[in-house]
């Protein structure tokens, strides 16, 4: 993905380069992000799944200037996750 990618809509104009910062594609692209669960579902067959969280920190998130962001990150992460895992389930119970 290049800059503007990672950038999303919602960040289109923000301040500082985020091309790096994985865990903000679970809100910019979400669909990615779920294609990589979904990935480790169904063809890796894992039986769980760790979450796109893992620099979902205010520390980490500094670099970036979004702070304020980490609890969306961890909660949209864990989101997506869920969701994966539902709908693997109902796929094949």
């Amino acid at each position: 993905l290049d800059e503007e990618e990672y950038r999303g809509d919602r960040f289109k104009d923000w301040n500082c380069n985020v091309k790096g910062n994985n865990d903000m594609l679970s809100i910019t692209q979400p669909h990615v992000i779920s294609g990589i669960y979904k990935e480790y579902l169904e063809v890796g067959g894992s039986n769980l799944i760790g979450t796109n969280t893992f620099s979902s920190t205010t520390i980490a998130m500094a670099d970036y200037n979004m702070e304020a962001y980490a609890y969306e990150l961890n909660y949209e992460g864990a989101r997506l996750a869920r969701q994966a895992c539902d709908e693997v389930t109902a796929a094949d119970p």
